[in-house]
This record gives C-alpha cells, structure tokens and sequence, in this order.
C-alpha cells in the first residue's frame, strides 16, 4: 500500500499541456502500479487444509468477476461455487454411504 502512496505522490503532473502527456503520465502510473501488484502479490499454496471442492470452474468464475465487478458475474460465481460444492459432497456422501 505504501508503495502506490509513494508511487502517486511522486508522479510529475505539473506539465499536462496536451492528451499525450496525460496518457504517459496514466501510462507510467499503470506500469508503476503492476510492478508492486507483482512484488507483493501473494501466491496460493493448494495445501492438507485447501477447500477440496474447489475447482477449475470456481477460478474461472471468480477471475470472470474480478475483471467486470459486475453484480451479474458475482451471481454466476456464487450459483457456480454452491454447484460444485453440492456435487463434490454429493459424490463424498454417496461414497462412504456405498463403504463396505
């Protein structure tokens, strides 16, 4: 956080005279702020305690939604989780139900 702070107050604005300054100003805003995304972004470890009904289809969903922020994606990103959950534990009943 402190990073896109820094990176905002130092960006040069005093001399926006024309449409291509102010695109180079965003532009070098943009790159500036990927960097640090990069540096300090935190990488997931599928692990012993990772939900196991989490699949393909929950990221694509949740990746979908964080590019729009539309209320229509999150609604298809929650009824696809509720499905995929449904069907993992379905499947997980219905294996110890058939345990010998």
């Amino acid at each position: 956080m402190e990073d896109t702070i820094n990176i905002i107050k130092n960006l040069n604005v005093l001399n926006l005279s024309d449409i291509h300054m102010l695109e180079n100003v965003v532009n070098k805003l943009s790159n500036n702020v990927d960097e640090t995304w990069n540096r300090n972004v935190k990488l997931t470890n599928i692990m012993r305690h990772s939900k196991s009904w989490w699949d393909d289809n929950c990221s694509r969903e949740l990746e979908k939604y964080r590019l729009s922020k539309s209320l229509e994606d999150w609604k298809f990103f929650c009824k696809t989780v509720k499905s995929t959950k449904r069907m993992f534990f379905d499947f997980k009943i219905n294996e110890i139900a058939n345990k010998e």
